[in-house]
């Protein structure tokens, strides 16, 4: 079998897990693709090609006839972007033997909306930071302003003060404005078949955050959490991998938001014993993979570093579409 990393870009560590995954299940090549010729994870993959960007006009029949070409079976998208485009083809893509991991496209829509997430997540009975009203009072600070459609915190702020408030400015139809919370900040890994059987549920605490990314975190046991984020993941019709994020506090718990992909810290998952890439081998090969919700290891610790990757320049590998 042969898998295909989309937006591969510095993921040389997601490279690594489907090369290992597929060593354990019968082998075959992991390929990456990227629009940036020099990115790192082009050089770690077992061969590697440029494409086009998710959202060039050409882009799906692009990645059709290279999946064909290089027999292709399971292709992992990783870029926020890419997943609405993807899902509408997902169909046609899988009557053609390939599978892309990606969930329904109305379900994309409701995580990557703010807005809209908030609002399913009312529909299904879970909280989230309580939203202020566009008039604000002093009362209300401070608050937390975020884009609508954003990703690692990017555009994201705390706002001190009214005053504060006033002189950046507010766009209701392009930002939210919340309570701001204070509470530990966890992530919960999901992981859902195509037949909606949720098989594992892995909070890990985000113990120091840098630029919306968890660089340190430790996996928990709480299975109250856990519960609530698979139904969650379930209630919105996810499938595959999600990362549920989620302010948790002894009395209560707020859901911020879920990224219906592999998140960038999943490897500590896999690590605990949720190997999401060779369930995804698996799935694709037919086999049922039995549910192990409850049964990670706890107070496994990561720590994320930068690696570099040293090549001669006849050992760098030149890619082209």
């Amino acid at each position: 079998m042969n898998v295909a990393i989309l937006s591969a870009s510095r993921k040389v560590w997601l490279v690594r897990a489907f090369q290992e995954a597929l060593a354990a299940t019968g082998g075959g090549r992991v390929l990456a693709l990227d629009v940036d010729p020099q990115a790192a994870a082009l050089q770690a993959a077992d061969a590697g090609a440029l494409s086009p960007r998710s959202d060039d006009p050409g882009f799906l029949g692009w990645l059709a006839d290279w999946c064909h070409r290089e027999a292709v079976t399971l292709v992992v998208p990783t870029r926020d972007e890419e997943l609405p485009v993807l899902a509408g083809a997902a169909a046609a893509f899988l009557q053609a033997g390939r599978r892309l991991v990606v969930a329904p496209a109305a379900a994309i829509s409701d995580c990557q909306d703010k807005s809209r997430f908030a609002v399913r997540c009312a529909e299904l009975g879970f909280a989230t930071p309580r939203a202020v009203a566009v008039s604000p009072t002093e009362a209300d600070f401070p608050a937390f302003v975020k884009p609508r459609f954003g990703k690692a915190g990017g555009g994201a702020e705390r706002i001190a003060s009214w005053a504060a408030f006033a002189a950046r400015g507010y766009d209701p139809a392009r930002e939210i404005l919340q309570e701001y919370a204070a509470d530990p900040e966890f992530t919960i890994d999901v992981f859902v078949d195509w037949a909606g059987r949720a098989i594992s549920a892995v909070p890990r605490e985000r113990v120091r955050i840098v630029a919306g990314e968890s660089v340190v975190s430790r996996t928990v046991r709480d299975d109250e959490l856990a519960r609530a984020a698979v139904q969650l993941v379930l209630g919105l019709g996810l499938r595959g991998p999600a990362t549920v994020q989620a302010f948790r506090a002894p009395d209560r718990l707020r859901f911020i938001e879920v990224n219906p992909r592999l998140g960038g810290a999943a490897a500590l998952s896999f690590a605990a014993g949720c190997p999401s890439p060779e369930w995804l081998i698996r799935l694709a090969r037919g086999e049922v993979i039995e549910p192990r919700i409850g049964q990670h290891m706890v107070d496994l610790w990561m720590f994320r570093h930068s690696a570099d990757l040293i090549l001669k320049s006849t050992e760098a590998r030149s890619c082209a579409r």
